[in-house]
């Protein structure tokens, strides 16, 4: 598999040619598409919301008042995904508004917030992941574990095979939510479905392999853009999966 470098290209660039880390099946060509089809971007503020709560928090450290921005938001799991058939590391690639919002500029027209879709493609917000999801049922951590990689993968993994590796704190400066870290080994007989997230919940993702072999090229490549969390856990199979 080709290595297809996204976002080292300048801002300007045709999204419609763009190539991404997976296969040339025009199947999948055209799903990454739709991620990157992204248009009419406003800003405004968020006065509520379901995921986030933002608050203000006041306190005296050493005699010195203080004050921290925060957010308060769900816990969550992650999975690193390794197909034993095919020797590669499944991840996801989807649309990331956050990581969109900051490598963009935000421009303002007749009072209105909004960045320039033309100079500044959808493409510059996609992000390779783990497969991963929030807490917010009342089911145990493996379950949602093995609910998300059904949704976002479409492999069926049993419970038995879900490996919990360890936690760790997040977005230690805003949220400092706890993301549970699990590892699981799945073969292409166990694939029962195409993935690409819940459409309930407006989730758009594509499933990207990676082979073993370029998995430590893929997670020290700058011009990729993905998360931390995401780069422990490889590290932490070539340390003690890898053969």
């Amino acid at each position: 598999m080709e290595i297809h470098r996204l976002n080292c290209l300048p801002t300007n660039v045709d999204t419609d040619h763009l190539l991404l880390l997976f296969s040339h099946q025009d199947s999948r060509i055209l799903e990454m598409e739709k991620i990157t089809n992204v248009a009419n971007v406003t800003i405004g503020d968020c006065k509520e919301s379901q995921y986030i709560k933002p608050v203000r928090l006041h306190y005296v450290q050493s005699g010195k008042q203080q004050t921290w921005d925060a957010f308060k938001v769900h816990d969550s799991v992650c999975i690193l995904l390794y197909n034993k058939s095919r020797d590669v590391f499944l991840f996801v690639a989807q649309f990331r508004p956050a990581i969109y919002y900051n490598r963009a500029e935000v421009a303002e027209q007749n009072g209105t917030k909004f960045i320039d879709t033309g100079k500044y493609p959808g493409s510059l917000g996609v992000a390779y992941e783990l497969c991963a999801g929030i807490v917010d049922k009342a089911c145990s951590l493996a379950e949602i574990a093995q609910a998300e990689v059904l949704e976002e993968c479409g492999y069926k993994v049993p419970l038995d095979c879900i490996e919990r590796i360890t936690s760790y704190r997040a977005g230690v400066g805003t949220s400092g939510s706890l993301q549970t870290f699990f590892y699981a080994e799945v073969t292409d007989e166990m694939k029962v479905g195409s993935g690409g997230g819940t459409a309930q919940e407006g989730e758009l993702i594509e499933v990207v392999e990676v082979p073993v072999s370029e998995g430590r090229s893929f997670i020290m490549d700058e011009t990729i853009v993905k998360p931390v969390g995401m780069m422990f856990a490889v590290f932490w199979f070539y340390e003690n999966k890898a053969k």
